[in-house]
């Protein structure tokens, strides 16, 4: 299925595996790149060294083209950059928007930027810096989210800029991916659905936790990292929804502790990173609380401990009751929306 994502990037479908952390390792990586869709490698939660085995064995398990997610505002945000652009990675992902010298860096080294938006006015920057493509999440979608749903945000999206626009949020079989084609984007991505196959190296318990949630399983809470976060509730999602700031700041102060000897970082580049953090706009207790995120989903989607940890999720969750392989998974959301698009061309209505 050819369409501007795959001329982009170099794939046979569009479709795309996001860089989920905790979750996107080169296992479910490679597998997505050898069914034809862009997977994305999670370097978020990995420290640079780990990134540059994980970017090894990815190329290892495949010959083509993947892509790595970057955290815009870590500290050694340019030397990951660097690496990309040395081992010849093909797509640089952000679910942040990109420092505009690190974006006009990868694409002067051939690296197709694409970066995540969750507004208009989001796209719209990163198109006039330069951006190749960006993915578009609407509010259903699992993790950091918004509040504005993928069939409004998508096709605001799509009239504010002239670049391939790919879809996600709620999305899951065929049927998603005909829509979005309709609506003119470049193709589709997924999480969640990506999550629950059988590649990924989320633990099988956590798996079934999943699978048992309905469409009302989903929460968005602030109690995580004290912004916008789209969790399966779970008691320990109840408990901390009561819980007051001074519980919410210890357990905060705990996890900075925990992240900084699993990531490697110093304490002086911990604090560094919060400063950054308040120079975008978050309160001090929103910094704090930011060292939740990394431990508390570490807890639950690596450790398999969900009273520990929390567990990211789109809407779509309650749609899904099975755990297909990567290669079945995109296949078959292809045949079905090729399906689709011909009955439609022909002048069906279903």
């Amino acid at each position: 299925m050819r369409t501007a994502l795959t001329d982009l990037v170099g794939v046979r479908h569009p479709v795309v595996q996001t860089g989920m952390g905790w979750v996107a390792g080169p296992r479910l990586v490679s597998a997505t790149a050898e069914a034809g869709g862009l997977g994305i490698l999670a370097s978020a939660t990995m420290t640079y060294d780990e990134l540059a085995a994980a970017i090894k064995e990815t190329r290892s398990r495949t010959e083509n083209p993947f892509g790595v997610n970057l955290r815009a505002d870590a500290e050694d945000a340019a030397r990951r950059v660097d690496l990309l652009i040395t081992e010849g990675v093909k797509v640089a992902s952000f679910a942040l928007a990109p420092r505009r010298e690190l974006l006009t860096k990868l694409k002067d080294h051939g690296v197709v930027v694409v970066p995540s938006v969750g507004a208009t006015r989001h796209a719209e920057k990163v198109a006039a810096w330069g951006a190749d493509a960006v993915v578009v999440q609407g509010g259903e979608g699992g993790g950091h989210t918004g509040g504005v749903a993928t069939t409004l945000l998508l096709p605001a999206v799509l009239d504010a800029v002239d670049i391939p626009v790919v879809a996600a949020g709620g999305f899951f079989d065929g049927r998603g991916l005909a829509a979005a084609l309709a609506y003119g984007a470049a193709g589709i991505a997924m999480g969640t659905r990506f999550l629950l196959t059988r590649e990924s190296t989320v633990p099988d318990a956590v798996k079934q936790l999943y699978l048992d949630h309905d469409l009302a399983g989903t929460v968005v809470t602030r109690k995580v990292d004290g912004v916008a976060h789209r969790v399966l509730r779970t008691e320990l999602v109840d408990a901390l929804e009561k819980s007051g700031p001074l519980a919410g700041f210890a357990r905060a102060a705990g996890n900075a502790a925990r992240f900084r000897r699993s990531s490697g970082l110093s304490w002086a580049a911990l604090v560094r990173e919060g400063l950054r953090l308040r120079t975008s706009g978050r309160t001090r207790a929103q910094v704090l609380m930011a060292a939740n995120t990394p431990m508390l989903l570490r807890a639950g989607l690596v450790d398999g401990d969900p009273a520990a940890g929390v567990l990211a999720s789109g809407q779509v969750v309650g749609l899904l009751h099975d755990l297909p392989s990567v290669a079945d998974l995109i296949g078959g959301i292809v045949a079905d929306a090729e399906a689709i698009l011909r009955r439609l061309g022909d002048g069906g209505c279903a």
